[in-house]
């Protein structure tokens, strides 16, 4: 992000010609640190009360709607998967018409209205079915009018987190001047995140289990409201930018344009193709690379594709030769890429069975205390946020690495780090998995609780932070520096759309596996989740192959190999 008065950060891409923010001498003398508590208050809140009735959906469905567990499991992976992939329709909107100030509130109130409706069901008897007794068979399905209830809030309620996601950090950011303000600023919004889920996990999850669902899903509704509130009231301080559409629409103008000249004969005369509007971009003064040579052809002048000034007459038709180099440089990442989906969905098969887990294992602590099955998963983020303090303590020791390797660590070292400890992750919820079915088994369990603690869940969870720790900064860092600089800001995009993938598809895995193998009946005392852990094993394995494949292949976006992207701090300045 430039540090310009004229140019400021945007809600996907970073900034170029079409869609740069050009704040007026007014709203200079607004903005800076004065919004900082409207907006990070604002972020904490609205974490809070999204998580608060997200983190314990699973438990709410079995045991308030009678679900099946697998069921519960597989709607809670969906809501996931759109909780991931809606930021990125929500930013294109903000960056091309409302702005992030206005997506953002109206995102507060719509996911507010979802989370009133979740209450309700909560509250009023007559929007959830009667509880189960002693035997399945006397369990109640829900009516359709408390299954339309509780599905529009969970729609709702879904839209409107994800739409507060992106446009809220580029909010605060488009707020500073300096790069270095705008970077403390990320750092305190990603903590206020995390400070509100792990506040919600263990207190208003605790609340739900504990004392009432009601109390707390309404809890999370006043979190929300006050948090838009807040966001509201802030709003006079707040430089706004003005919308001036989405840098993506010009990556997919090179695609319809090289399209459009499919039998255009390619030129080797750099006079033909087409520079900018002065004649000469200042990022590109060469032809397009020979590499993707059917994408050259957008960026191939011909009659009527320019004005008299020189500017582009038909934008569908004739790119700047930028344009094509900076979506030949996303094509290139894109094997990467798609590992991440593949890294990512045993990851959201475990994060599910996990709670399921939780449910059929004794989670006392001590004579009083009960640790809420959804709270278990907070043991990731702990991990995470742990494993990252210590990896920055320990950069000191990659001169040694140098050493005895003859080169630096790399951003595909670290990155492929966290694929094998991803791999490790499911051997060991495999062989825990084994431990608890045999324990069951030996005491002759009846019904879902096995005489096991719930702390044997904890390893497999730390070993999934700490492989987060590496790859997911490592992600965000290798796209940074291999992205056009128009486009790096949209790598927390990438990121969050591939989580969203690998939880659909994860969704299918269990699908799939449940209509083909008896592993994943509604009583896990009677399946193999073991087999399907060692699936997921299985999985990891063959993906980190291909990583391996992809990583060994790949060149820079200035043609340098692999072994050239150097490991920095996750202030991105390097060694």
């Amino acid at each position: 992000m430039e540090s310009s008065g004229s140019s400021k950060a945007r809600c996907i891409a970073g900034n170029n010609g079409e869609a740069e923010l050009k704040p007026s001498n007014a709203e200079r003398k607004r903005a800076g640190w004065i919004t900082f508590p409207f907006i990070i208050g604002a972020v904490a809140l609205l974490s809070v009360g999204a998580t608060g009735w997200m983190a314990n959906l699973i438990v709410y469905l079995i045991k308030e709607f009678n679900m099946n567990r697998i069921d519960a499991a597989q709607i809670n992976n969906v809501i996931n998967g759109c909780f991931c992939l809606l930021p990125i329709l929500s930013a294109i909107i903000a960056d091309s018409v409302l702005g992030c100030f206005l997506v953002a509130s109206i995102s507060s109130f719509i996911a507010s209205i979802g989370i009133v409706l979740l209450s309700l069901t909560a509250t009023l008897n007559s929007l959830r079915p009667e509880q189960c007794g002693n035997k399945s068979s006397s369990c109640k399905a829900p009516s359709n009018l408390q299954f339309g209830v509780l599905y529009t809030g969970i729609v709702l309620a879904t839209l409107g987190a994800a739409g507060v996601r992106f446009t809220t950090a580029t909010l605060g950011a488009n707020q500073f001047e300096s790069q270095k303000d705008q970077s403390t600023f990320f750092n305190w919004f990603f903590f206020a995140q995390y400070a509100g889920f792990v506040l919600s996990c263990m207190l208003i999850v605790y609340v739900e289990d504990s004392v009432s669902w009601a109390f707390g899903f309404w809890f999370s509704v006043t979190a929300n409201f006050i948090g838009l509130a807040v966001l509201v009231v802030g709003n006079r301080y707040y430089r706004h930018e003005t919308p001036q559409g989405s840098p993506l629409l010009s990556l997919a103008r090179v695609l319809v344009a090289s399209f459009r000249k499919w039998k255009l004969q390619l030129t080797l005369n750099r006079d033909e193709f087409y520079y900018g509007r002065d004649g000469q971009s200042k990022e590109v003064d060469v032809p397009p690379k020979k590499n993707f040579r059917f994408l050259n052809r957008a960026a191939v002048k011909t009659d009527g594709d320019t004005k008299s000034d020189n500017s582009i007459a038909r934008p569908w038709r004739l790119c700047t030769v930028q344009q094509v180099e900076d979506l030949k440089s996303v094509i290139k990442v894109l094997p990467l890429w798609s590992s991440t989906v593949f890294l990512s969905t045993p990851i959201a098969v475990q994060n599910s069975m996990t709670v399921l887990q939780a449910l059929t294992m004794d989670r006392h602590v001590g004579p009083h205390f009960t640790i809420p099955a959804s709270s278990i998963l907070v043991m990731i983020m702990i991990s995470t946020s742990v494993s990252l303090a210590l990896m920055d303590r320990l950069q000191s020791l990659f001169p040694l690495w140098k050493k005895l390797t003859g080169s630096p660590p790399t951003v595909l070292h670290r990155i492929g780090m966290g694929h094998l400890l991803n791999a490790l992750a499911m051997i060991v919820s495999a062989l825990i998995e084994s431990r608890r079915l045999r324990r069951s088994h030996l005491q002759n369990v009846n019904n879902h609780t096995a005489p096991m603690s719930a702390l044997w869940l904890f390893p497999q969870l730390i070993l999934v932070g700490i492989g987060e720790a590496f790859h997911f900064p490592g992600q965000v860092l290798l796209y940074f520096q291999e992205f056009p600089a128009n486009l790096r800001n949209s790598a927390t995009a990438m990121i969050s759309a591939a989580i969203g993938i690998a939880y659909y598809l994860s969704t299918l895995l269990v699908d799939l596996v449940r209509r083909s193998t008896g592993w994943l009946p509604e009583n896990l005392n009677d399946g193999r989740l073991d087999c399907m852990y060692w699936l997921l094993a299985g999985v990891g394995l063959a993906n980190f192959g291909y990583y391996l494949v992809c990583a060994k292949s790949y060149k820079g976006k200035d043609g340098s190999s692999s072994s050239n992207l150097p490991m920095t701090d996750d202030a991105g300045e390097k060694e």
